[in-house]
Parts: C-alpha cells; sequence; structure tokens
C-alpha cells in the first residue's frame, strides 16, 4: 500500500521538484556560485515537500511518453520565473555600465564570479547593494512564497505550450526586457547628465584656455565630480529599489495572469 501512494506521488513530487529547481538556477541570490550546490538541492526539496503537501496530494498522473512535455514544461516555467527577477536585478548592471563610461571607469571592469563575464566597476557595486538591502527587507521570503503560490496561478495541467503558441509569452518577455532596459537608463540619467555638463565646461575650457591639456586634468575631474554625485545620491538609492522591486513583483504577478489567470 505504500509503495503504491509512493509511486502515485513521485511523478507530481519531480514535476514540482523541476520547477523549484530551475528556478533557483536563474534567480538572483540562490544562483550566486558561493551558494553550495547541495544546499540548493537540499533546499528545494524541501520547498517541494511543502508545495506537495499543499498543491499535489489530490493530483495524480502516469509517466508515459507525454510525461517528457510536462517536465520540459515545469522547467521553462520555472526559468522564466527565476529570469524575470534576475532581468530587474540587472537594471543596476546595466546602469552601472552607462555611468562607468561617463565618468571613465570603464576600463577597469571585473570579472563576475557568478556569469564569468566583464561587468562594470560601479554596476557590480550596485548590484551587490540591491542584493543586501532585498535580503534585508526578506525578500528571499517574498520570492518562495510566490514561487509556491505560483501553483495557484499555474498548476501542473497549466496552458504554458498554448501561450507560447500564440505569441502571449513573447510579448511578455519583450515587455519586461524594455521596463528593465527603461528602468536602467532612468537610475543612470542624473550622473550621465551630470558628466555630459562635465564635458562641455571642459570643451568650453579648451576653447577659451588652450594652454590647459583638458585630457590631462579631464579624467580625474570627472572621477571626483562623478564619485561626488554618487556619495550624494546614495541615499536616495533605497527608493529606487522599493520602485525596482514593486515593478518586479507587479510583472511576476503578469506572468502568472498570461500563463493561466487568477485561480477560480
Amino acid at each position: 500500500m505504500t509503495t503504491d501512494v509512493f509511486l502515485e506521488a513521485l511523478p507530481i513530487f519531480l514535476l514540482i521538484f523541476c520547477r523549484v529547481t530551475a528556478f533557483f538556477v536563474v534567480a538572483p541570490i540562490f544562483n550566486h556560485s558561493n551558494v553550495p550546490a547541495m544546499f540548493k538541492i537540499g533546499l528545494g526539496f524541501f520547498i517541494s515537500l511543502l508545495i506537495f503537501s499543499m498543491h499535489g496530494t489530490n493530483q495524480a498522473l502516469i509517466m508515459d511518453a507525454q510525461y517528457m512535455l510536462l517536465i520540459i514544461r515545469e522547467v521553462l516555467i520555472g526559468i522564466m520565473f527565476g529570469f524575470v527577477v534576475y532581468l530587474f536585478f540587472a537594471t543596476m548592471q546595466t546602469a552601472g555600465g552607462l555611468i562607468d563610461m561617463q565618468i571613465g571607469f570603464a576600463m577597469a571592469n571585473i570579472v563576475d564570479p557568478v556569469s564569468g563575464v566583464s561587468i562594470p566597476l560601479l554596476g557590480n557595486f550596485k548590484y551587490l547593494l540591491m542584493l543586501v538591502v532585498f535580503l534585508m527587507m526578506n525578500g528571499h521570503h517574498f520570492l518562495l512564497i510566490g514561487l509556491m503560490d505560483s501553483y495557484l496561478y499555474m498548476p501542473i495541467e497549466n496552458e504554458w505550450f498554448s501561450r507560447m503558441a500564440d505569441g502571449s509569452l513573447a510579448q511578455f518577455i519583450t515587455n519586461a526586457v524594455i521596463s528593465s532596459l527603461v528602468i536602467g537608463i532612468q537610475v543612470a540619467l542624473p550622473m550621465v547628465v551630470a558628466m555630459f555638463i562635465t564635458d562641455v565646461g571642459l570643451g568650453f575650457l579648451a576653447k577659451t584656455a588652450p594652454q590647459f591639456n583638458v585630457f590631462v586634468i579631464g579624467f580625474p575631474v570627472k572621477i571626483m565630480l562623478g564619485l561626488f554625485l554618487l556619495v550624494l545620491l546614495m541615499p536616495g538609492m533605497a527608493i529606487i529599489f522599493e520602485k525596482i522591486f514593486s515593478v518586479m513583483f507587479n510583472t511576476l504577478e503578469q506572468m502568472l495572469g498570461v500563463v493561466q489567470g487568477p485561480p477560480a
């Protein structure tokens, strides 16, 4: 009897486990290389058990050829869920890249241990600052709660493939990427405008006083002014992060609605 119950529950549990672990692979905080793989697997296992106890006990599936499509669907849902979260964290790297190009820090890019690629210096600083604020407000708890509640909006039997076929998901991804890029540009805009005005001032200086070597004094002036403005803007970063987190969670809610809609 126990074996029969286990065999009936295993297919549902594996599908839930696929969605949870796929989310951990992509989502910030959980996808860091500093987080041990065993911890990710163990956390995913226990969260999958909780989700199964709430949403999977009254369902049954058979492991047949169609079951592979269900696994692919759950993995895609988990990746999409984590990708949307990562998009809005990457806004800080986008903003930092624009600021670095204006200040002159673009020549000092560093290697990100998570992705293994070069990232902007100030972009990495703002990204890590955003992670700290997100952890302080227990944002990772909200992400896990959202992942668990996703089974209310997108149960095991959801309309993922049909939404892919009619283009709804493609439109959603496009809008999410555009939103993240716009936010990144808006965050960097004050510094970019300030550096542009500085360049204009240095240009006037080169015309009125040709004896000054603008290329020599321009770099330290822009670096000192950029760091000074960055310090002035730091108190307002908390408000910016709050707005980004609000847009991020609203976008996640829109994704749930695009795929399946609210529960009946």
